[in-house]
């Protein structure tokens, strides 16, 4: 054992006498808080968990973390969460470390429980998809030395919380632009969910696209969504049932443009001679929708390679440049938009 690696030891045993002091229990007790064990009432490990942050305690020298990258989701049913999943494993495999995969069911924040077992794992570091940490959380984690990064966070991140995210504003206006150029005037969007950052960022890049080119921005045309299939199949029904229906749907996800198709099917519209279609993401499944799919490209595994990436270098303490990265996205023109007929 190095005499640094003493040092630091000698140094966290003082801070734990200290907090245990301070909070009337015994080191056992703040052993047992910090390791995520039983037998500690909430008020007491509130207090304690307080204490160590105040005290800046942050476990460098003190126990073995496992060889573990914990991704969280809140939820892992749809095509979306494989691309993350392929990018974060690429990346953790040539490190040596495996992934253990979290279903957090809030889009938001894990459930309050969710850190217990995070802090029994001891992983490497956390990755959170659309969900950022409530305060206690990442007191939690960093007292324990475990980094954590948002991959497109839900809400605007907070300075000193780590993300990786993607120009969705340029991505809306590359949509919208597309069909403008194509000759469209009656443009439908069909949103995400208006609680998320994503979302209202093409959004506002599909305003601004029409607003350049002059075309007026009718709000009925504007219809909400949370990025399902399912909303793309009862939205894209709503709107191709207008008195003036729109001649294109720029749908907030690829799957959203599915249902879109669906819709379209059930009142004999035809894509692309009737209606275009854009889509957002670049699923794989968007070059094998018929007709294939044109849609924004967003480079979830890349996203997610750099998010494993960055959770490595803040573990290993190494310096980064910024903690906010946002990747480009990119059009990909396939086959379901044309000129209106």
């Amino acid at each position: 054992m190095s005499e640094e690696t003493i040092v630091d030891t000698a140094s966290a045993r003082a801070t734990l006498s200290r907090v245990a002091a301070e909070a009337a229990v015994s080191t056992s007790t703040v052993s047992k808080v910090l390791n995520g064990r039983t037998g500690v009432s909430e008020t007491t490990r509130i207090r304690i968990e307080e204490l160590l942050a105040v005290h800046g305690y942050n476990r460098r020298g003190g126990g073995q973390t496992a060889a573990l990258i914990e991704l969280v989701f809140s939820r892992l049913d749809n095509l979306w969460a494989i691309e993350i999943i392929r990018g974060v494993e690429a990346v953790a495999r040539e490190n040596g470390m495996s992934v253990i995969l979290t279903e957090s069911g809030d889009r938001h924040s894990p459930a309050p429980d969710w850190i217990e077992g995070v802090v029994q794992r001891r992983p490497a570091g956390v990755i959170l998809v659309f969900s950022d940490l409530s305060p206690d959380h990442k007191r939690q984690l960093r007292t324990r030395n475990i980094p954590f990064v948002v991959v497109d966070p839900a809400g605007d991140p907070a300075p000193d919380v780590p993300s990786i995210g993607s120009a969705n504003w340029s991505g809306g206006v590359l949509a919208t632009r597309h069909l403008i150029d194509l000759g469209h005037r009656n443009i439908a969007m069909i949103t995400g969910p208006d609680d998320m950052m994503c979302s209202r960022a093409r959004v506002s890049g599909y305003r601004s696209a029409l607003d350049a080119a002059g075309i007026p921005i009718q709000d009925h045309l504007i219809v909400p969504g949370q990025f399902h299939r399912e909303d793309g199949i009862e939205r894209g029904q709503e709107l191709l049932s207008l008195p003036n229906p729109p001649t294109a749907v720029f749908a907030g996800s690829d799957l959203t443009a599915l249902g879109v198709y669906e819709a379209a099917r059930s009142v004999g519209v035809e894509i692309p001679r009737d209606l275009s279609v854009v889509g957002y993401d670049d699923l794989q499944i968007a070059q094998w929708a018929g007709p294939p799919l044109t849609t924004v490209k967003q480079p979830l595994s890349e996203m997610a390679a750099q998010a494993t990436r960055l959770v490595l270098r803040l573990r290993n303490g190494r310096e980064v440049e910024s903690l906010r990265i946002d990747l480009a996205t990119s059009l990909v023109v396939r086959n379901s938009t044309a000129r209106p007929a």
